[in-house]
């Protein structure tokens, strides 16, 4: 352990000496796809046309409004579609991550399929796949349809599995033969605890004295939630692999919001809650994926009110992945809170035992931007690779948020971007197996928690305009500079040596 310790000192000490780095597209491998993300209810709009029907996600953003422009219209890219695969093309996109309104596509959650949904994505994939680039689909992006939600609470109740997968099943029949790279759930994690914890998220359930809802209970659910969309996603896996892989060729994952947690102090209780936040808010969904069963540190904190997996359901879920998506914004420093363990009721949060640096971006001021720490997404990739077997990995969001306003010079944004890529790569030259980085986002789009006052786009949308305006920001053109060969200079800031060490070696 001594000479272990020795030499991570020596080699982040090393990294440490060098402050710039040149690098381009180029020093990626031949295969490694760039692109950028949206998702349905943020960018589509049309919410009440043609046969589409509300989710969660309509119902939730009626409900916390974020200002005063309508969320149905987002960027209308259900009528702009062509236009905006132009701009990916001119920006130069290897791939497109969009999702699917499973509402917009199937009205009633389970039965007939709207035609005029049904030629939506027809359209969008082949307008894609005309100007050369991917289509990266997500099947659920937080938006339920509300009618499942209402007949049975949605992912609380195991007949979402069957609805879930027979949804699935019409996209990979209709659309299986264009795309390549599916992904099943976006965030399952935070789904869980945001929208059956907190109750900041759709479909904002929670109880006192977590939150302030109407209904829920903050104490049991989010298991339940997490445990019922694991099963949801395994059956999904199961049926493409069954049906429809060998044919296809395509791919199948999963997505989760990922966070680096630091200890606050090198202390052994916070590195020890360190370790208990990745369990919890990581762990949560990769130890079943990969070894078939919940960390044991949740299983002991959360006692019964944790789901059991059968061995049925542990075979189902264990290897249930091509490849796992995952979302980097921030670090989160942790603080160890045991003693909290104690108490009771406990909710998810209370059940992790700690407390974090970690704001309600929803209440936070216009000019609120994520830290610049792109040492962080390094060390989650790392964190992928020592403790799940190095997963085939593509990252799914990145970027940084800012007050929406009419200006398009984005140097932050330039800032961040350059160097969580150049943190990127070097995760790759140090063996992480990822594969794509998607920016978030395309283009402003309708924000969950900021609604349209802040905004991560390549693209400025202008909401109060008729025609929704877009227009290249700094950031766009400096990505396509990017993705067309051009050198660029990053500075990769480091935490203090100390401390990576000390929480590397104890993760």
């Amino acid at each position: 352990m001594q000479r272990r310790l020795m030499m991570l000192f020596l080699w982040f000490g090393l990294l440490n000496l060098v402050a710039a780095d040149e690098y381009n597209r180029n020093d990626f491998p031949p295969e490694f796809v760039f692109g950028a993300s949206t998702s349905a209810y943020q960018v589509e709009g049309a919410a009440l046309q043609d046969g589409r029907t509300p989710s969660i996600y309509d119902t939730f953003a009626h409900q916390s409004r974020n200002g005063t422009l309508n969320p149905d219209v987002a960027c209308d890219q259900y009528h702009k579609y062509k236009e905006d695969v132009q701009l990916m093309a001119e920006t130069g996109l290897d791939a497109y991550r969009f999702s699917i309104s499973w509402s917009r596509l199937i009205p009633n959650g389970r039965g007939s399929i709207n035609p005029k949904g049904l030629k939506y994505y027809n359209n969008l994939i082949n307008e894609l796949i005309k100007h050369g680039i991917k289509p990266h689909v997500t099947l659920l992006h937080t938006d339920v349809p509300q009618v499942l939600e209402d007949e049975y609470e949605g992912f609380l109740n195991r007949r979402i599995i069957e609805d879930f997968t027979a949804y699935v099943d019409v996209c990979f029949r209709e659309f299986g033969d264009r795309v390549r790279y599916w992904t099943t759930l976006n965030e399952p994690n935070i789904f869980a605890f945001g929208g059956y914890d907190i109750g900041n998220f759709p479909p904002g359930r929670c109880s006192p004295p977590f939150g302030n809802c109407s209904r829920g209970n903050s104490t049991t659910e989010p298991y339940i939630a997490a445990h019922l969309l694991l099963l949801a996603h395994g059956s999904a896996v199961r049926l493409y692999k069954d049906k429809y892989q060998a044919k296809q060729l395509g791919f199948v994952g999963i997505n989760l919001l990922c966070y680096h947690f630091s200890p606050i102090t090198n202390t052994r209780e916070h590195i020890i809650a360190t370790r208990r936040t990745y369990d919890f808010l990581i762990g949560w969904f990769m130890h079943p994926l990969t070894y078939g069963d919940y960390p044991e540190i949740m299983k002991k904190n959360a006692g019964r009110k944790i789901p059991i997996f059968t061995e049925k359901e542990s075979k189902l879920v264990k290897g249930s992945f091509d490849f796992i998506g995952i979302n980097y914004y921030s670090v989160m420093e942790t603080n160890d809170y045991s003693i909290g363990l104690s108490k009771y009721p406990r909710d998810f949060f209370a059940d992790i035992g700690v407390e974090w640096k970690y704001s309600d971006p929803s209440v936070l001021p216009d000019e609120f931007m994520f830290p610049n720490e792109p040492w962080g997404l390094e060390r989650v990739l790392e964190y992928f690779k020592d403790v799940y077997q190095n997963p085939l990995i593509f990252i799914h969001e990145n970027g940084q948020v800012a007050k929406h306003s009419t200006a398009t010079n984005d140097q932050f944004r330039v800032e961040y971007i350059q160097s969580h890529i150049g943190s990127l790569l070097n995760a790759v030259r140090n063996g992480s197996d990822t594969r794509g980085y998607f920016v978030w986002s395309l283009m402003d789009v309708y924000e969950l928690l900021y609604g349209f006052k802040s905004t991560f786009g390549l693209y400025h949308v202008d909401f109060n305009s008729p025609n929704l305006t877009r227009q290249p920001k700094l950031s766009q053109k400096w990505y396509s500079g990017f993705l067309k060969g051009k050198n660029t200079t990053t500075y990769v800031e480091k935490k203090k040596v100390e401390d990576d060490v000390m929480g590397r070696s104890s993760i």
